[in-house]
């Protein structure tokens, strides 16, 4: 039993070790505007030949961690949570910016002040965690929009 468990483990292995050996985590930071709530900002880059899914995140920074979109309804832009993650497809990026897809942080654990830092496991199921450290900078001015999976400009 404990052999054909090693020999599944073996199989199984590689196979996400290269998955997670191609997702790199870029340009990480944290925006708060209250100290109940934050939102984590960063791009997510898949190296890999496997098209990947940020399925959720989780932090000990806050009591509640989903990840975020904004949608257009009824003319308004609103926040709604994202059911059934994001997106990373094979040599490609995803943008979690502001105005678009992010991490939402809820009930933290304690009020942020500029330099503080939060590490945050990213999950791709499959294709393994990622681990990262983004630190709140409040006054941090947006890049110029890139095209981003169709988030250009949002």
């Amino acid at each position: 039993m404990i052999r054909m468990t090693l020999a599944a483990l073996t199989l199984v292995t590689p196979a996400v070790a290269l998955a997670q050996d191609g997702l790199a985590i870029r340009d990480a930071y944290v925006r708060s505007a209250n100290p109940k709530t934050a939102a984590a900002f960063m791009v997510v880059e898949n190296r890999g030949a496997t098209d990947c899914r940020l399925t959720g995140v989780s932090s000990d920074a806050a009591k509640v961690v989903e990840l975020h979109t904004h949608a257009e309804q009824d003319g308004v832009m609103k926040m709604q949570k994202i059911e059934g993650g994001i997106a990373i497809p094979a040599g490609g990026d995803h943008a979690l910016a502001r105005g678009g897809d992010h991490v939402m942080l809820m009930g933290l654990a304690k009020p942020l002040a500029d330099g503080d830092s939060i590490a945050l496991t990213l999950d791709f199921g499959p294709c393994g965690t990622q681990q990262v450290e983004a630190a709140l900078d409040n006054d941090r001015a947006e890049a110029a929009p890139e095209d981003h999976g169709g988030h250009k400009g949002h």
